[in-house]
Parts: C-alpha cells; sequence; structure tokens
C-alpha cells in the first residue's frame, strides 16, 4: 500500500507562536501514530515551516500582498485575480492528498480583526475543495466564537459544515458553532492542542532570591467589532499594562516580557521605553517550548495572548489573564484559576495588582490545582489523538500516542 499523504493547513510559520505550537503538536501525533505518513503543509510562512518542522511547504496565497492593505488600483487587481488562481491552487493541493489537518487555532473565530476575503475565504477554499475532491479534511481542537460581519460568518459557517471532521479547543467555541447552524451533536471537545506538547524541565532557583514575574503583552486593539475604537483600545491596554510593570518595579521585582507573535514587538519596546528600569528586559522565546522555558522560570505570570496563557498553565506556573475574548475565560476556568482574570479592554493597573498579589498568597495551593488539571489534559489528548485516528486513518492498527511513545 501506497503511503497515506497529509497536508496541513493554515497561517503556520508567520510569526505567531501558537499557531506553530498547534501544527508542532499535530506533527508529534503523525510522527508517533502514523510514521508512515507524508507530510506537508499549505502554509503563511512557508520557508519557516521547511526550515523549523523538515516537511515541504507551499505558500497559502498566490498574491504575496494579501495581508498589506490594497490602496492602488494594480493591487486592488491583484487581490481580486488572486481569489481566482487561489480556489485552482488550493483545489490542487487538497487533490494530492488524502487527509487534510487544520490544527488548532482560532480558525473559526474574529476576535482579533478580520477581512472575510482573507484567511476565511481560504478556510473555505480548503474545506470546499475536501468535499470535490473526496479529500477528508479536519479542523483539529479548534477555537470558534460569535461573528456577526455576516460574510465572514457565512463562510465560517460552510466551512465547518463541509469539513469531515470537527473538534474543539473549549465549550464556547463548539456552542458557538451550533448557533451558527451548524450540527455539532457529534463533535468533541478537547484541552487545546498545545498541551500536547512536552513541558521543560524546573529549573532550580537561587537559594532565597524570589523568581521573575512573566508579563506577556500583544499589540492588542480590540476585537473584529473595535475597528472604530481600536487605537484608543490600544492606548488604555498599554497604559494600564506599563503602569502595572512599573509597579512590580517599584517593589523590586524582575519582570520579563514576552510575547507569541512578531508583531507584539512594538508594545514591548514602549514598555522597556517608559520603565526604563534595569529590573526589566525582554524574552527572546522564538516558540511555545521557549515561552515554556521562561514561564517555569518564573513565579507567576500575568499574560494576554491567548497561547502565553497555554503555556503558562501547561508548566504549572500561578497565572493571571489579561482576558481579551471568552477563550482565555474559559481556559482559565477550565484549569481552576478563573477568579483571576482581568479584562484587557480596561486595565486597572490598582486592580490588577491588587489581583497579582491575591494570586502569589495562593501560589503554592494553586500550583497543586494546576498539577491536577494537567494530568486531566494529558488524558484527554491521547482521547482526542485516538479519535483522530479512528476518524480519519480507519484503516490503521493500533499504534502508540505521542505519550505512549517513549
Amino acid at each position: 500500500m501506497s503511503p497515506v499523504r497529509v497536508g496541513v493547513f493554515g497561517l503556520l510559520g508567520s510569526g505567531n507562536l501558537g499557531n506553530d505550537g498547534s501544527l508542532e503538536a499535530v506533527l508529534g501525533y503523525l510522527r508517533a501514530a502514523h510514521p508512515e505518513a507524508v507530510v506537508d503543509a499549505l502554509c503563511g510562512g512557508p520557508e519557516a515551516v521547511t526550515a523549523r518542522y523538515g516537511i515541504p511547504a507551499t505558500r497559502l496565497h498566490w498574491y504575496r500582498g494579501e495581508y498589506r492593505t490594497a490602496s492602488r488600483a494594480g493591487a486592488v487587481a491583484g487581490k481580486g485575480l488572486g481569489k481566482l488562481v487561489d480556489a485552482v491552487r488550493t483545489a490542487a493541493w487538497v487533490r494530492r492528498h488524502d487527509v487534510v489537518i487544520v490544527p488548532g487555532m482560532g480558525v473559526l473565530e474574529a476576535t482579533l480583526p478580520l477581512r472575510p476575503w482573507g484567511f476565511p475565504y481560504a478556510l473555505f477554499l480548503l474545506c470546499a475543495s475536501g468535499r470535490l475532491v473526496r479529500t477528508r479534511v479536519a479542523l483539529v481542537g479548534v477555537g470558534a466564537a460569535p461573528i456577526r460581519n455576516r460574510a465572514t460568518r457565512t463562510l465560517v459557517r460552510w466551512s465547518a459544515r463541509l469539513a469531515a471532521y470537527r473538534s474543539y479547543r473549549d465549550e464556547q467555541s463548539r456552542d458557538a458553532l451550533r448557533a451558527m447552524g451548524v450540527d455539532t451533536a457529534r463533535d468533541e471537545v478537547y484541552p487545546d492542542l498545545a498541551f500536547a506538547l512536552p513541558a521543560p524541565p524546573s529549573p532550580t532557583p537561587p537559594d532565597g532570591e524570589p523568581g521573575p514575574v512573566c508579563v506577556g503583552v500583544m499589540a492588542f486593539h480590540g476585537g473584529d467589532d473595535d475597528r472604530a475604537r481600536a487605537e484608543e483600545i490600544h492606548r488604555r491596554y498599554l497604559d494600564g499594562t506599563t503602569r502595572f510593570v512599573r509597579a512590580l518595579v517599584a517593589d523590586g521585582r524582575r519582570v520579563r516580557l514576552v510575547t507569541g507573535d512578531a508583531c507584539d514587538a512594538p508594545v514591548v519596546a514602549a514598555i522597556l521605553d517608559a520603565v526604563d528600569s534595569p529590573l526589566v528586559a525582554a524574552a527572546d522565546a522564538a516558540s511555545l517550548a521557549g515561552l515554556m522555558a521562561e514561564m517555569t522560570a518564573a513565579d507567576t505570570v500575568v499574560a494576554t495572548r491567548y497561547h502565553n496563557l497555554v503555556c503558562a498553565l501547561k508548566v504549572g506556573t500561578p497565572t493571571l489573564a489579561l482576558s481579551y475574548a471568552a477563550k482565555s475565560d474559559a481556559l482559565m476556568a477550565r484549569m481552576g484559576l478563573d477568579a483571576y482574570c482581568h479584562p484587557a479592554r480596561e486595565v486597572d493597573a490598582d486592580r490588577l495588582l491588587d489581583q497579582f498579589l491575591e494570586l502569589e498568597k495562593r501560589a503554592a495551593e494553586l500550583r497543586r490545582t494546576l498539577a491536577g488539571r494537567n494530568a486531566d489534559a494529558a488524558r484527554l489528548l491521547d482521547r482526542q489523538f485516538t479519535a483522530l485516528t479512528a476518524a480519519l486513518f480507519p484503516a490503521a492498527d493500533h499504534v502508540p500516542t505521542p505519550r505512549e511513545t517513549p
């Protein structure tokens, strides 16, 4: 028999560490459970994906300026032509595969600014092509949320309907798809795929010296419905976060600023410039493994990006969420830390500091809670991978899951 051909799809290799972490978890599953599979990608950053993960990769969009604002006639025409070319390119790519996996990510939501004819259209082309050429497309551990924009909502709804398999990273995601008119009766909910990644070993801190506080920052401008006041939201978020970091420094605490996407770098630079203290430093993590290493060394974490939270919770570090969407609240509740959420749109530095001090007081108790919740997450993700094999590789004999492999 010829080896099964598996494609992975998404905004991978484009600078978002969470997206790449989800890909890494799925590649780990495929290598452990289906080592015979031949894997390649259709993605946003093919060069980065090939260099990091050693798989062939093709650029997601024919038009290279797809995610830049088109103001000139040539750019507008290029984008329009690209939509037609991508329909053909996507179908041809899908046809070469037995299975296509969309690994995690918030592909069915618009909690950050999103244009319908960008990624939602690309996802629709993928799922429609899969149905047309009879290639199974699986949306694995994805995020979803209510969408007000009619065009985006329509594309997302039909993408989900046309997929051969769906699972979600939280109950809210499944509920959102059901509210959009998708039959989710057979769909399951599992922890985020990044919980399947290995955690780094815990370092031994110097005697008597407290660890740093990791503060995860984000180029946050609100969601898709907040475009009219995006700059106001960003200024309020940056001001509140900067004041919080300044308060930590005034108390003699070391602070490590971490990010989750290349676009977050200006926020780090703005905070470093405003606080101007040797106690504040920027971490240089280029993967979720790097983020987890930073957060393992920290006493506590305060973070905004969803996968910053995942990394901190995965390694068992007490965490406070600057929450910008329901997915963050759901994740914190799943891990037993729902009392430690603070709205990213309304950062109140004084109240945030009070919550932080309470978090530190309960640190030992919360570490025990997180250890138990992480054990539960590991068991559930083993079940996710078993279900995925049954759905996509029905002829395969049982082989070890990633956790069963030495």
